[in-house]
């Protein structure tokens, strides 16, 4: 029989976060998330879609043991064709019956609220962290990406889970042979004396928050699911970002003094949280400290990669990759490049991701479960 438990107490949050450790005990691609990134998102506090909606953690205990893991969310801002809550933060022993145990109690717990249907695993908040299930690419997650057993596949779609979308992984190594496409591009460029590419300085973030708002929201306003940034949110991310920041890996590419392209870059964090244990108090803030100084990180994100429409298809992205890789070859230790995911729905940011010379090399999923069995499934519509 399998008890069910709220997680209510600080016992309870504390196993929460430990369970996944004892799970993937054995698992040397497994990296622990920080206990506070965790406990942030069940903090109405800090999460603003608690203004809006709703969030319970749960306990799955067999014989006094825990053997599965979940949160289970409303997120009115989750806008789709039906009602639709999320679960995510999932973590099950290799049993179908306990995950099935799990699942039903995600659909009761959904239904009782007036949902119609489910999304999972998904966090309650933001897609660019905890999104999506590991499918493909079994490797040490990034900073903020879920990862699982191979068996969690087959527990959800054992169940009637189904891939609503697909959450492609670009690489690209660093050192490996740019494109002929990317050098003339560069080339030619290189030879117009208005074009200039520039590396972000800790020392400016007000102009390069200025200038990326402006790229961005010119870049991908027009397509599906873009919206506007502000530009004090941004130059307020930027400032947060500001200790991680590597000042040889983000560039931006200007006709005169105008912006016309950028190409944001941060190190995977998880190549040094990988040594803290999910903790982050004063130790492990030191440790981080020494980590960064003499421990090589040889894995960047490529966070945004933007052009705007007038200088699309004119060679301005083989330009500022060229220029960006040569001279990140000199200054870092980087050696391989993943793009944060894709959704398969979105064709146009997939061309863009293969025009960079990139492979697929992880993948992710969205899966979604109806309640009404009968009702016709459709996939995520193409943007």
């Amino acid at each position: 029989m399998i008890i069910v438990e709220e997680v209510q107490n600080q016992h309870q949050k504390k196993e929460f976060l430990v369970f996944p450790t004892q799970l993937y005990q054995h698992d040397k691609n497994y990296i622990r998330p920080l206990d506070n990134h965790i406990e942030e998102i069940f903090n109405p506090e800090k999460n603003k879609f608690f203004k809006g909606g709703e969030c319970k953690r749960f306990l799955f205990k067999k014989d006094h043991k825990t053997v599965g893991k979940v949160a289970v969310f409303i997120n009115k801002c989750y806008e789709q064709d039906q009602p639709t809550g999320g679960f995510g933060f999932f973590d099950c022993i290799n049993d179908q019956p306990t995950a099935n145990f799990i699942f039903d109690h995600c659909k009761n717990w959904l239904q009782e609220r007036g949902m119609e249907a489910m999304d999972g695993p998904i966090n309650f908040g933001e897609r660019d962290k905890f999104w999506g299930l590991l499918i493909e690419g079994f490797e040490e997650p990034l900073f903020g990406m879920n990862y699982n057993f191979p068996y969690y596949k087959e527990l959800f779609e054992n169940y009637g889970l189904q891939v609503y979308f697909e959450q492609l992984c670009f690489t690209r190594p660093i050192f490996a042979e740019v494109s002929r496409v990317f050098t003339i591009a560069y080339e030619r460029n290189r030879r117009n004396p208005a074009i200039s590419a520039q590396p972000m300085k800790k020392n400016n973030l007000e102009k390069f928050a200025k200038d990326f708002t402006e790229v961005y929201n010119k870049a991908w306003a027009s397509h599906g699911e873009g919206k506007q940034l502000e530009e004090a949110k941004v130059l307020k991310m930027f400032n947060t970002m500001k200790p991680i920041i590597n000042e040889h890996i983000s560039w931006f590419v200007y006709e005169n003094e105008k912006p016309i392209a950028m190409w944001i870059n941060i190190p995977d964090l998880n190549q040094w949280f990988k040594y803290l244990n999910g903790k982050f108090g004063i130790f492990q803030k030191l440790k981080l400290l020494f980590l960064k100084q003499f421990k090589k990180n040889e894995k960047m994100v490529g966070l945004v990669f933007g052009v705007v429409p007038e200088w699309q298809r004119k060679g301005i992205d083989g330009y500022m990759i060229w220029e960006g890789t040569q001279h990140l070859r000199k200054h870092t230790d980087f050696k391989i490049t993943e793009l944060q995911w894709i959704g398969d729905f979105n064709p146009k940011m997939v061309k863009i991701a293969e025009t960079l010379d990139t492979t697929v090399t992880r993948k992710l999923a969205t899966y979604r479960y109806l309640f009404d069995r009968n009702k016709t499934f459709e996939r995520h519509p193409y943007l």
